[in-house]
């Protein structure tokens, strides 16, 4: 991996004014290193809480107990049945003036 894709892929997992990397990997604990321990110390552990999950239809359909691809392959089929009406409608037009 390039060193600026390795850059642009940890970037958000670093506050970059916080963590540097004289700051980290300097052979004392300093002042700097303090702040990047107290910073990920403060952060979530574990999963998230129930009432934090998501929402509405993705909640209720992709999320939870009743997760389920149903809804996704549902709403392909029903683009499918519209794409299908219109073009056999379109074919019919066609075949208006009696000739192929």
């Amino acid at each position: 991996m390039l060193p600026t894709a390795a850059r642009r892929s940890l970037a958000g997992l670093i506050p970059p004014k916080i963590a540097t990397p004289g700051a980290v990997s300097s052979g004392t604990t300093s002042a700097r290193t303090a702040q990047v321990i107290d910073f990920y110390s403060k952060l979530p552990k574990g999963p998230k809480p129930e009432s934090e999950r998501a929402g509405g239809l993705r909640g209720r359909y992709f999320e939870g107990k009743n997760a389920s691809g149903k809804p996704l392959l549902a709403t392909v089929g029903i683009l499918f049945l519209i794409g299908y009406t219109i073009d056999y409608n379109m074919h019919l037009k066609h075949h208006k003036s009696g000739h192929h």
